[in-house]
């Protein structure tokens, strides 16, 4: 595997899955979103997962890369679907993904599906927490290449996902955390930001525990605040070691983390 990132050039990850990564870094989007592109070996079609953002320059890099064969979405945000439509236009692919508004010329995904598409395939796992239409994709092809799980923003290359308003929820976020955690072992992560990863259940297990430290820090803080407390003052408290720039993120996903201890009472 190689470093990331690696602006403009389409660089290799596993011996079906490449990358491009888009020019849009932030707070939220790391070094920007990783525009997928997969096919067999020797094969000329490609799909491309999650085209990124409306950028006219990146779709255009990500459509040279074809001829497209299919686009799937692994959910509604803008940084992974917002180019969807324009990037549709430019290579003729139909769109697919979970959340039927989204699709573009093609039948809506379901869990459990399996599209085939460039030589390769792809089985859908329908999982919800970061917003509710997100899905997660396990590839397969020709070769043996090994196991790989194409995450989204359910797993991230760095760092842990925030559960988005206002269709984010935290009690599905963590089923889907058991979900991916049940892959096989070693199963690389090619997620929506930052670098891949080499075990699926470990960064899951990762993520389940991080999750449930995080509760533990809200229950105290509500010990302090009371039990009507205001997603803001948790924040304040359980994340005073966060740069406050990202503490609007943190609202969303203390506000899940309270409706999720709220309904458990």
């Amino acid at each position: 595997m190689s470093a990331h990132p690696s602006y403009g050039e389409l660089r290799p990850v596993t011996a079906l899955a490449s990358v491009l990564l888009a020019h849009n870094p932030s707070p939220m989007t790391l070094e920007g979103t990783n525009t997928w592109v997969l096919r067999a070996p020797g094969e000329e079609r490609c799909v491309v997962v999650d085209p990124g953002e409306h950028d006219e320059e990146h779709l255009a890099r990500v459509a040279a890369q074809g001829p497209v064969e299919l686009v799937i979405l692994t959910h509604h945000h803008h940084d992974h679907a917002g180019g969807a439509r324009r990037f549709a236009e430019l290579t003729g692919a139909p769109v697919r993904a979970l959340d039927p508004s989204l699709v573009l010329g093609s039948e809506a995904l379901a869990h459990g599906d399996v599209v085939a598409a460039a030589g390769v395939e792809l089985r859908i796992l329908s999982t919800p927490g970061h917003t509710a239409d997100s899905i997660s994709l396990v590839l397969d092809g020709p070769g043996d290449p090994g196991p790989a799980v194409l995450t989204g923003d359910t797993i991230l290359g760095r760092g842990t996902t925030v559960i988005a308003e206002p269709d984010g929820s935290l009690g599905p976020y963590l089923d889907s955390l058991r979900l991916l955690r049940e892959l096989p072992d070693g199963t690389d992560v090619l997620p929506g930001h930052g670098p891949e990863l080499a075990d699926a259940p470990a960064a899951a297990r990762a993520y389940l525990a991080h999750r449930e430290e995080r509760l533990d820090q809200v229950r105290r803080a509500l010990d302090t605040l009371g039990p009507d407390a205001t997603p803001r003052q948790v924040v304040e408290i359980v994340y005073a070691d966060v740069d406050p720039v990202l503490w609007k993120a943190a609202d969303s996903s203390v506000k899940a983390q309270l409706e999720y201890l709220r309904a458990a009472r």
